[in-house]
């Protein structure tokens, strides 16, 4: 077994070893979210927090890890006589791989046996080999949505339930629920993140003496893992052995009347949603008490537990700025506090900038005639970026709610919202046999295929003899999140006057929608002589919406090598990912200026997506008194249709959906 890297070790990041160490104080917080970008020491810390954690007594070849001071009644390997001679072990730390399948996390029941036989053959799964330890997500993010919501689940409860067909099996799981992630790579939905206790952003120093001592401690680790983790072994067992007695004065803590007014005053100042935010805020702050070994919970203790508990709670989209003001969390807490408990004023530091908070810059009003001429003159060939007060108002628009454009056809592409696809979750539209593992059992098929050979098996008695040809497999149809590849105009044409900024509005509100239906986004521009890849597809809409944001726009319009950048970035994706089904969504006004044969080339670049059977959308950005009807014709060469800007809003988006759905040139 490889040598972890020292916890005490690890440069920096003080709120992330904090909060492992207050859920390792305290289970019932919650577990952690730890969010940021790509190299912070994220699973480091957290598998070094493994080797902190105290040693446990098990029951002897009980393979649910059972306390023999007090076993679980309901323990599948029991029952176990109270009181019976244990041994003690490592508490362990479990990783959950994120192409893991639903049996891997919760155990498998041998179906065959369970209806021939009666019997509750279980193997368990991961959630068993995590109880009384640690459980460990890396990128929790990308793991699929149900999944999520049975780890959830077993973490909230306590308990892991596996059922299939009636026959169920239950175990303790109680475990330390640690998460990473890259927001980079794709948001949780907001339910999911208000279920983890406490959240910590992450990101790496920007302070060169710190950075030096990070590589300086890597180098020395890599070179000699026991040597390094020797030198560091007295720090080690010294928060040890805090931990141990933080956990000692726990249930010795006392949570007075004026902290929890001043937990309730900021939850309800902050707005978050429910409950759970000041339950685990009220368990944080007393384990920051514990942690400090005092036996009262104070002002800093609630202060330090809502920046932990609250900032991934208050983003109800993927828009919103994560984080918490701090001063008004200062005020409330001054507002609200008690007279029955000490209050000594918390170390604040230096205080941040001003304008932390970010007000939008200011508007130069609804004509936008100061940016407005400028990206006009550019279809001359002047490429021009966005004016600030284009950008200001792209920041300040409000998304609005689309109806859903679909994929017709039935896919099988990963769980999402979308699109019709064959899943492992959803209603039952009939049976096959199983490739494999039996996972979904299909009762009514199982017994009509077992039925016929009960004569010739020999059976006597009420129950049905079964054997492994007679089971069938459930097929399920569901939803799929699909690619949802923009390809927008950013030529000057469209950015006249403030047209570019109701297509930003239009593909934020679009964007919106491809978060919530857990899809992957792709970006793709042009403009002047060419087509860039503005974001490869990708789950984080975060980093399509900021590109948008700063879309340089101006130049003719090369409208074909905008089609043939996107059709190239489809056929990758397609290796990459091939049972993603990809929809097109195209944002132009129609008009060909860039390069040869400008129309003609853009014709024969739409008739690709056309014979390949792409799903495609044209939104219709042309305006004026007079109208081409261009985007319309190009639809119908992509084999798609078109909407105008304005139908985005309206009901009629409705009747497009069913066009899209009906169009007999898509692959079903």
């Amino acid at each position: 077994m490889s040598t972890p890297f020292p916890f005490t070790a690890v440069v920096g990041q003080d709120d992330l070893r904090l909060a492992l160490l207050l859920n390792a104080v305290s289970p019932a917080v919650g577990g952690v979210l730890v969010r940021g970008e790509k190299g912070t020491a994220k699973s480091t810390a957290v598998r070094a927090l493994s080797a902190l954690m105290p040693e446990v007594d098990v029951v002897p070849e009980c393979r649910f890890s059972c306390d023999p001071g007090s076993p679980d009644p309901a323990c599948p390997d029991g029952p176990h006589a109270p009181g019976a001679d244990g041994r003690s072990r490592p508490a362990r730390m479990v990783e959950l791989p994120v192409g893991a399948s639903e049996d891997r996390l919760v155990g498998a029941l041998d179906i065959e046996r369970a209806l021939s036989e009666g019997v509750k053959a279980f193997e368990p799964g991961l959630l068993a080999a995590a109880h009384r330890g640690i459980l460990y997500v890396d990128e929790v993010n990308l793991l699929h949505d149900h999944l999520v919501d049975l780890l959830l689940d077993a973490a909230a409860m306590g308990a892991s339930y596996v059922e299939r067909e009636g026959v169920s099996v239950r175990h303790a799981a109680r475990f330390l629920l640690v998460g990473t992630m890259n927001p980079e790579e794709g948001e949780l939905r907001p339910q999911l993140l208000d279920r983890f206790g406490l959240t910590v952003e992450v990101a790496a120093s920007r302070e060169p003496e710190q950075r030096v001592e990070v590589v300086r401690r890597r180098l020395a680790y890599d070179a000699d893992p026991a040597g390094f983790a020797a030198r560091w072994a007295d720090e080690e067992a010294a928060v040890r052995a805090r931990i141990v007695a933080a956990r000692e004065l726990l249930p010795s803590v006392r949570l007075g009347d004026g902290a929890l007014r001043q937990i309730a005053a900021t939850c309800a100042a902050f707005e978050v949603d429910g409950m759970r935010a000041d339950i685990v805020m009220a368990r944080t702050a007393t384990a920051l008490a514990a942690w400090a070994g005092r036996t009262d919970v104070l002002a800093e203790d609630v202060r330090q537990a809502a920046l932990l508990a609250l900032p991934h709670r208050r983003r109800r989209n993927p828009f919103d700025a994560p984080g918490l003001d701090e001063d008004k969390l200062d005020e409330t807490l001054e507002e609200f506090s008690g007279d029955d408990e000490p209050d000594p004023d918390p170390d604040q530091g230096p205080d941040g900038p001003d304008g932390g908070g970010g007000q939008p810059e200011p508007d130069d009003g609804p004509q936008g005639d100061d940016t407005g001429a400028t990206p006009e003159a550019g279809e001359n060939g002047q490429p021009q970026p966005s004016g600030a007060g284009e950008q200001s108002a792209v920041r300040a628009a409000e998304p609005f709610r689309t109806k859903v454009l679909s994929v017709p056809g039935i896919g099988e592409g990963a769980a999402g919202r979308r699109s019709r696809a064959r899943t492992e979750h959803g209603r039952t539209t009939g049976s096959r046999r199983p490739r494999g593992t039996l996972t979904k059992l299909h009762l009514a098929a199982t017994v009509q295929a077992a039925a016929p050979h009960q004569r010739a098996r020999g059976r006597s008695g009420p129950g049905l003899v079964v054997r492994r040809d007679d089971l069938r497999q459930a097929t399920r149809e569901g939803r799929e999140g699909n690619l949802v590849l923009f390809v927008v105009d950013a030529s000057g044409s469209m950015a006249a006057r403030q047209r570019m900024s109701a297509v930003k509005g239009a593909v934020l509100s679009l964007l919106l929608d491809a978060y919530q239906r857990r899809d992957k986004v792709g970006l793709v521009t042009f403009r002047g002589s060419g087509a860039d890849v503005a974001l490869p597809p990708t789950s984080s809409v975060d980093a399509a919406a900021a590109r948008l944001e700063s879309l340089p726009t101006g130049g003719r319009t090369p409208l074909a090598a905008g089609l043939l950048r996107a059709h190239d970035v489809l056929r990758v994706e397609r290796l990459r990912d091939p049972a993603r089904r990809p929809l097109v969504v195209l944002v132009t006004d129609g008009r060909a200026t860039g390069g040869p044969e400008p129309v003609a080339l853009a014709g024969r670049a739409a008739r690709l997506f056309a014979a390949e059977g792409v799903a495609s959308v044209v939104v219709d950005c042309e305006a004026g008194p007079v109208r081409l009807g261009l985007a319309g014709q190009l639809a119908g060469e992509l084999g798609g249709t078109a909407v105008t800007l304005d139908e985005l809003r309206a009901d009629s988006i409705a009747g497009l959906v069913r066009d899209v759905q009906g169009t007999s040139r898509r692959a079903a």
